[in-house]
C-alpha cells in the first residue's frame, strides 16, 4: 500500500489513495458506491473504478449558519432526513432555521433532478454500500447521509473519505459499520488545506463522471438491470 501523502493533488488523486484502503471490498457482490455531490463525486468515481463497483449519488445539503454559511449547523439528506449540530453558544431563531432548511431543500431537489434525470435510484436494500465524500470537518452532511441510507436497509454501510477530523471519524463509527480514512489530522481546520487543487466541482463534471461510470458498467447493468434498481 502506498504511504499516505502530505496532501492530495486533487480529488481524483484522493480517490485513488482512498481506494487502496478499500481493496478488501474489490468486486464484492452487490457493492455500491454512493457519492455525496458535488465534491464527493470525483473521489467516488475513482473508488468505484478501482473496486469494480456501481456508482450512484446520495443527495445531502449542508445547512449553513446564517451569515457564516461555511459553518454547518446541520444537514439535509434525501428521504426527509435532517440532522442538527449542537450550537449552544450561537443561538438562532426557529424562523431563521426554517428559512435555511427551505432554501436547501429546493437546491437538494434541483440537484436530484439534474444528476439523475428520469433514471431511478439504485436499490440500496441488501447491498454493501460505501458512502464517499471529499473530506469531513464536522461531519454533519455525512451523518445525515448515513442516517438516510440506514433507512433503506443496506447489508453493510461504510463511510470512506480521504481526510476527516479524528473526532468526526470516531462519531461516525457509532453509526456506520466501518469508517475508512487516509488522513485524520487533529485538529482539522478545513478540508481544503489538505488538497493542492480544491477547485469547486460543477454540475457538468458531476454529470460527466456519472455518465462515464454508467457506461463502464453498462454490460453489467444490461445483464442484471431490474434487481439493482428501486421500483
Amino acid at each position: 500500500m502506498t504511504s499516505p501523502p502530505r496532501k492530495f493533488h486533487d480529488r481524483r488523486h484522493a480517490g485513488r489513495m482512498l481506494a487502496e484502503q478499500l481493496e478488501h471490498y474489490c468486486h464484492r457482490p452487490n457493492l455500491l458506491v454512493l457519492a455525496l455531490p458535488r465534491g464527493g463525486v470525483p473521489v467516488a468515481f475513482e473508488v468505484a473504478h478501482a473496486l469494480g463497483a456501481l456508482l450512484d449519488i446520495f443527495l445531502v445539503r449542508k445547512l449553513g449558519f446564517p451569515g457564516q454559511e461555511e459553518v454547518a449547523m446541520g444537514a439535509l439528506a434525501s428521504g426527509g432526513v435532517r440532522v442538527m449540530n449542537p450550537m449552544p453558544e450561537t443561538p438562532i431563531s426557529p424562523e431563521a432555521i426554517t428559512e435555511v432548511v427551505a432554501r436547501e431543500q429546493v437546491e437538494l431537489e434541483r440537484r436530484e433532478a439534474a444528476y439523475r434525470g428520469s433514471r431511478p435510484a439504485i436499490r440500496i436494500q441488501g447491498q454493501t454500500v460505501l458512502v464517499v465524500d471529499d473530506g469531513l470537518a464536522t461531519g454533519a452532511s455525512m451523518m445525515a447521509a448515513v442516517i438516510g441510507i440506514r433507512q433503506k436497509r443496506p447489508a453493510h454501510l461504510a463511510v470512506a473519505v480521504p481526510v476527516a477530523a479524528l473526532a468526526t471519524c470516531r462519531a461516525l463509527r457509532e453509526r456506520a459499520d466501518a469508517v475508512a480514512c487516509v488522513l485524520m489530522p487533529d485538529p482539522l481546520r478545513s478540508v481544503s488545506q489538505w488538497y493542492e487543487d480544491f477547485t469547486q466541482v460543477d454540475d457538468e463534471e458531476v454529470q460527466t463522471l456519472l455518465d462515464d461510470s454508467r457506461r463502464e458498467h453498462g454490460q453489467f447493468l444490461r445483464r442484471k438491470p431490474r434487481p439493482d434498481y428501486e421500483e
